[in-house]
């Protein structure tokens, strides 16, 4: 049996509902319970397996509280030409890929819990010059 290919596209919509999904705290089960799905349904949207229809993307921006636009935000451009000369790759999608993981999410809401500016500076320049 050929194993079929997501549209890229679905993909991207699916790493955006997990993103916020994430974000928000909630998990595969209860974004099922409240669409009347089960969660390995939510799994297969999540990785694009399964097309989400534009009704069920409505209600799923409805309880992840974001407009439906959101789910199709930071979308690649298909057909991008590649980067020539000594201009970098697009690193979109290995930044969503870690914004979504759960050391990311972590790292994010222990970062933005730090109050004082000063401090997120610093705790910035210590990770900077760890990864260097």
């Amino acid at each position: 049996m050929i194993k079929k290919i997501p549209n890229p596209i679905d993909v991207h919509v699916g790493s955006r509902v997990r993103l916020r999904r994430m974000l928000v705290g909630m998990s595969q089960e209860k974004l099922g319970e409240q669409l009347g799905l089960t969660f390995q349904q939510i799994q297969k949207y999540e990785k694009g397996a399964n097309r989400i229809g534009a009704s069920r993307l409505y209600q799923i921006a409805q309880i992840l509280g974001v407009p439906v636009q959101f789910f199709f935000d930071d979308m690649p451009e298909e057909k991008k030409p590649p980067a020539s000369g000594f201009a970098e790759a697009d690193s979109a999608p290995f930044v969503m890929d870690f914004v979504s993981s759960s050391e990311g999410l972590q790292l994010n809401r222990a970062y933005t819990s730090i109050s004082d500016g000063k401090i997120r500076k610093k705790v910035l320049d210590l990770v900077k010059a760890l990864g260097d």
